[in-house]
């Protein structure tokens, strides 16, 4: 009977995805920890495994190593990979695959939740009601504004749709240029120094590369509106965290609202301490919908790659890269 193991939590919430895998006559091991596995407990529960779908545990060159002699495929439950090591995974002939699309409309919402919670001042008011007081923030609205989308890919492009609905303007930096957005939202393409002038609200949706990572530092800070508010449910690693604390700070920026981070969760509290700061636990893709989709995209490439299939949605990155 294959193994499979199914580490997410919200995965076994799925009872689709469930069944698909019993019926394919899979044995499901749960991650029964109530948290994401590291590298020595997964090394463990690999053995012996012919599929693995993972959420953000550890899945490092030496859990894969262990599982390498059994294990057909890492099905990643949503879009990012970072916690994988894909070089390793590639060397010994073990497919990555990821979920895209299933996440891409709760992480635009969430985005845009954040840009209005931090333009409202929404937590700030919501704490000060419940601890019995009435003070009132004034606040911003949407409409009207500038809002920087870096990176106009599957989630960006969401995020675009949301917000021209507010009545925003939308201009946008990504190494590829989509006509169709253009033409149905009046997306702008600019240089990224011009992004950071412009912007009203910038919003992040690249991926962690060596030439992102980082991108969000004290001299991109430095040429964005005292009035901006930054908005990250990308990667932590865009962002260079210390010079973002000094910038909210000292009102070289307005605010942010971040559901990523370097290190998760944070090491230090200062930048969620921040009073024009609204944080949330990277949750972009938590869900229901998202969830009964990653899980049903995961479920099928475990599937796929036990009976023998290529996968449907692999990770292309060359060993050497």
């Amino acid at each position: 009977m294959p193994k499979v193991v199914a580490l997410p939590r919200s995965f076994s919430r799925s009872e689709e995805a469930k069944e698909m895998l019993l019926q394919a006559g899979f044995e499901v091991i749960w991650n029964t920890e109530g948290r994401p596995l590291k590298e020595a407990e997964l090394i463990e529960v690999i053995k012996g495994a012919d599929a693995l779908i993972t959420g953000i545990d550890e899945v490092t060159a030496k859990v894969l190593e262990a599982g390498a002699p059994t294990l057909k495929v890492v099905a990643k439950y949503g879009v990012g990979y970072d916690n994988i090591d894909v070089e390793a995974a590639n060397r010994l002939g073990i497919p990555v695959t990821i979920t895209p699309g299933a996440p891409t409309r709760s992480v635009a919402e969430l985005a845009l939740t954040l840009m209005l919670s931090v333009a409202r001042h929404i937590p700030q008011m919501n704490a000060g009601v419940k601890d019995g007081g009435w003070g009132r923030t004034t606040g911003t609205e949407l409409g009207d504004k500038v809002l920087g989308v870096v990176g106009l890919g599957a989630i960006g492009a969401e995020v675009v749709k949301r917000a021209v609905a507010f009545d925003m303007k939308v201009i946008a930096y990504d190494a590829f240029v989509r006509q169709d957005m253009i033409d149905k939202y009046g997306v702008q393409y600019v240089t990224l120094p011009e992004l950071y002038a412009q912007s009203d609200f910038i919003t992040l949706h690249a991926p962690a590369l060596p030439e992102t990572v980082g991108m969000i530092n004290k001299e991109s800070l430095a040429q964005m509106k005292k009035s901006a508010i930054l908005i990250n449910t990308a990667r932590g690693d865009l962002v260079v965290e210390q010079d973002l604390y000094e910038a909210l700070s000292s009102g070289q920026i307005a605010g942010a609202g971040l559901d990523t981070f370097v290190q998760e969760p944070p090491a230090t509290l200062d930048i969620v301490n921040l009073p024009n700061v609204v944080t949330s636990p990277h949750v972009g893709s938590n869900t229901v919908e998202a969830g009964y989709r990653m899980a049903k995209m995961a479920a099928e490439e475990a599937i796929r790659a036990v009976n023998g299939e290529a996968p449907k949605f692999p990770v292309k990155i060359p060993v050497n890269k």
